[in-house]
């Protein structure tokens, strides 16, 4: 089980819902929840540098472990579950 504070990849559905892609999210439900649920709450993540009113910025620096190929968004406008 994904733990909070990670990134993983997930299936997202585009807009239209004709079809889904796999892109990067980070789990913002704390490890308590993530034990006792079935879901995992997740915010989406993106490279796009276009600025948006609810998103910020995320480096490598950012991280406890691992790292980015580049930086980033955190988009939390575009909240989804993850079983």
């Amino acid at each position: 089980m994904p733990e909070q504070g990670d990134i993983v990849l997930i299936p997202i559905p585009f807009t239209d819902l004709s079809s889904q892609k796999r892109r990067p999210v980070i789990v913002i439900s704390n490890n308590q929840y993530n034990a006792k649920r079935r879901d995992v709450v997740v915010v989406a993540m993106t490279s796009n540098p276009q600025p948006t009113d609810y998103s910020f910025l995320i480096s490598s620096s950012d991280l406890v472990k691992g790292t980015l190929n580049r930086s980033g968004k955190i988009r939390v406008d575009k909240i989804y579950t993850m079983s």
